[in-house]
């Protein structure tokens, strides 16, 4: 019996799904394939499905959490994407964390709250 995991991804709700779409766009994801309703989404090795899901109560308390090498690195491409202005959404401040991360917090156009982290040493 081999019951070995390959992949797991989360469906994300998306209350404008062009919109969403061309959000996760502008900030360098690829979207390889996609419907109507359903669009696979990555960035590298890491990737998400993005449907079109009309509950905003769901998607004002769906987070995400993107591990990355670089938080400051990511937040100054973020920032230097435009999609604040562009699609009316926040971008935190990358902060320290007592949780041993430091992170910042994204808001996509539907309300889903994205953490983009990295691991930083535990605080003494």
């Amino acid at each position: 019996m081999n019951l070995a995991a390959v992949e797991i991804k989360a469906f994300l709700p998306a209350l404008d799904f062009e919109r969403s779409r061309q959000f996760y766009l502008a900030l360098g994801f690829e979207v390889p394939w996609s419907s109507d309703d359903l669009a696979y989404v990555r960035h590298g090795d890491t990737s998400f499905l993005l449907q079109a899901f009309d509950a905003p109560a769901f998607a004002r308390h769906f987070q995400m959490h993107l591990l990355v090498e670089n938080v400051d690195d990511w937040h100054a491409h973020v920032v230097a994407s435009g999609v604040a202005a562009r699609f009316g959404i926040e971008i935190g401040t990358p902060e320290d964390r007592s949780w041993a991360m430091r992170d910042f917090t994204l808001l996509d156009p539907g309300g889903v709250m994205w953490r983009i982290a990295q691991n930083i040493p535990p605080r003494a």
